[in-house]
C-alpha cells in the first residue's frame, strides 16, 4: 500500500549556490512581528545517510518527542526510518501517517492502561518496561506484548540524566525477568540510554556489554531474545560528529553481538534535527543602562524568548549563542565596539531571559539575530504564554538533496515492507539504499533549464510508503 502526502504544502525555497544563510535576509525582509524558523530539509536528509554510512547494523528509530513537525515526520517515514514514540498521541500520528505499527517502538517504560491498549489497537507491538508493576499492566490488557528491558547505563557527562528516573538497575535484572517468565510474557530484548546529549562515546562499549549479559541471562530462564536497543544520546549541533559514537558502538557489537540475527536499533532524536532548524529574532525593545563603573550595559528585547523557542534553556539545558546580522555588522564598519549585553523575551515575566550576558555590537530596533541548532526539543514544547505566537516556520531545501522518490519504487517498496528490526528472527532484511546525490538541475538535451527549474520547484508530492 503507498499513501500520496503533500509534504511541502507550507511552501518551499530550493537553495541553488546559496546557503541557508545566504537566504535569511529574505525573511527577515518579509517577517512582521514573529520570529522565523528555517528548516534545512537537506541537513536532516545528510544526517540519515551519514547514519547509515557510519552504523549500518544500528537501523535509526527516530524519537518523535524531540520534534514531532509534521514535515520532519514525513520526510523520515518516506527515508525508512523506524519511530520511537511514548504516548498514544504519538502513535496515532505516526500510524496516521501510513508507517506501519511494525516500524514503532513503544519506548516508554511507564505507560498508562489505555495507552498500551492504544498500542494494541494499532498493531504496535514491541514496548519497553524495568520495574514489576509495569509486566502485571501488560499482563492485564496486552499479553501478547513484545517486551524490552531496559536497563540502567549512564554517562557521567550528558546534557540530560535520564538514569535517575528509568532504566533497571544490575540487581533489579534477574528478578525482574523471573516475573517476565512467571506471567508468561514475551521477553524479546534489551534497552539502554546513556543520557540525552551524551558528551562520552565510550560509555556505549560498557553499556553494550552490559546488555549481553542480560541476553545470556535471558538465554538461561529459556528466552531467545533479537532485539538491542542502544537508545539515544548521539550530538546533532553544527560541528558534530558521530564517528567515536561509531567507533565504540561498532566495536561493541563486534565484540558481543556478532551475530546479525540479533536485530539493533537506536533512538536518535537531536542528532537528526538539531542543526537542521535556525531561528531568526528581530530585536523589538532595547534598554540603555549605565553601571556603577560608568560602563554602558545593553538591554534587548526580542519577539521570542523561553516560552517559546527557548524553552530548552529551561528545560533541555541549551545554551543558545546569538549571531548579529544585519546593519550591525556592516562591512564598513570597522572595530565595531562591543557592549556588555542582556537578552530578554517578549512576555511579562522575569524568567523569560534568554542570555544573561553577551558582549555584542550595539543593535537597535528592528534588527535581527540568527541562533543555529535551534531544531532539538524546542518546537514541541514551547507556549504561547502572554499571547505570544511561536514562530512561523519556513522550508528550505538545497537543490542538490536527493529525489527521495528514487527509494519509492516497487522494489523498494518490497523490501521495507518486510524489513522491521522490530520482527523476530527471519523477517529481517537490509534496507534499501538511499540513492547518490544528484542534481535536479542538470542539463538535458530535450528538457530547457528552465523548465527543469520548473520541475524542482513543483516535487511537492513525495509517496510515504507502508513501512
Amino acid at each position: 500500500m503507498r499513501l500520496e502526502t503533500k509534504f511541502f504544502e507550507e511552501g518551499l525555497r530550493i537553495l541553488h549556490d546559496e546557503s541557508v544563510d545566504d537566504v535569511v535576509s529574505e525573511y527577515m525582509d518579509s517577517a512582521q512581528d514573529e520570529s522565523v524558523m528555517l528548516f534545512n530539509i537537506g541537513d536532516m536528509v545528510q544526517k540519515v545517510k551519514n547514519w547509515k554510512l557510519k552504523m549500518p547494523r544500528v537501523k535509526p528509530f527516530y524519537a518523535v518527542k524531540c520534534n514531532p513537525n509534521p514535515t520532519v515526520l514525513k520526510v523520515l517515514a518516506a527515508l525508512g526510518t523506524g519511530f520511537d514514540c511514548a504516548s498514544k498521541a504519538e502513535m496515532r500520528n505516526i500510524v496516521d501517517l501510513g508507517v506501519n505499527p511494525s516500524r514503532i517502538i513503544y519506548a516508554h517504560t511507564v505507560k498508562p492502561k489505555s495507552h498500551i491498549k492504544e498500542a494494541a489497537a494499532l498493531g504496535i507491538n514491541t514496548m519497553t518496561f524495568d520495574n514489576e508493576s509495569e509486566l502485571y499492566k501488560v499482563k492485564s490488557v496486552f499479553p501478547t506484548a513484545r517486551l524490552v528491558l531496559r536497563i540502567r547505563c549512564d554517562a557521567k557527562d550528558s546534557q540530560c540524566n535520564l538514569g535517575m528516573k528509568f532504566g533497571a538497575n544490575p540487581e533489579e535484572i534477574e528478578p525482574l525477568l523471573a516475573t517476565v517468565k512467571a506471567l508468561g510474557l514475551n521477553f524479546v530484548g534489551v534497552s539502554f540510554h546513556v543520557g540525552s546529549g551524551c558528551r562520552e562515546p565510550h560509555i556505549y562499549y560498557e553499556a553494550i556489554q552490559r546488555a549481553r549479559d542480560v541476553f545470556d541471562l535471558a538465554n538461561s530462564l529459556g528466552y531467545s531474545p533479537y532485539l538491542l536497543d542502544v537508545g539515544g544520546g548521539f550530538p546533532g549541533n553544527l560541528g558534530t560528529s558521530i564517528d567515536e559514537y561509531a567507533k565504540y558502538i561498532n566495536r561493541a557489537l563486534q565484540e558481543f553481538f556478532p551475530d546479525d540475527d540479533v536485530h539493533v536499533i537506536a533512538e536518535p532524536g537531536r542528532y537528526i534535527v538539531a542543526s537542521a532548524f535556525s531561528l531568526l529574532t528581530s530585536v523589538t525593545a532595547k534598554r540603555e543602562v549605565e553601571k556603577k563603573d560608568q560602563r554602558k550595559k545593553m538591554m534587548y528585547y526580542l519577539n521570542d524568548g523561553v516560552y517559546g523557542s527557548f524553552n530548552g534553556i529551561l528545560f533541555d539545558h541549551q545554551t543558545p549563542k546569538p549571531i548579529v546580522i544585519g546593519n550591525a555588522l556592516d562591512e564598513k564598519k570597522k572595530n565595531i565596539p562591543l557592549f556588555e549585553s542582556q537578552i530578554w523575551g517578549p512576555t511579562c515575566d522575569s524568567v523569560d531571559e534568554v542570555i544573561k550576558t553577551e558582549m555584542l555590537p550595539e543593535l537597535n530596533v528592528g534588527e535581527w539575530l540568527l541562533w543555529r541548532d535551534m531544531g532539538a526539543y524546542t518546537l514541541p514544547s514551547m507556549t504561547t504564554f502572554n499571547g505570544f505566537p511561536g514562530p512561523n516556520i519556513h522550508l528550505v531545501v538545497p537543490y542538490h538533496t536527493l529525489l527521495l522518490e528514487d527509494i519509492l519504487n516497487d522494489k523498494g517498496q518490497a523490501a521495507l515492507d518486510k524489513c522491521s528490526p522490530l520482527e523476530p528472527k527471519g523477517n529481517q532484511c537490509d534496507y534499501p539504499k538511499i540513492p547518490s546525490t544528484r542534481n535536479l538541475f542538470e542539463k538535458d538535451q530535450d528538457c530547457h533549464l528552465m523548465d527543469q527549474v520548473k520541475i524542482a520547484a513543483n516535487i511537492t508530492t513525495l509517496r510515504v510508503l507502508e513501512i
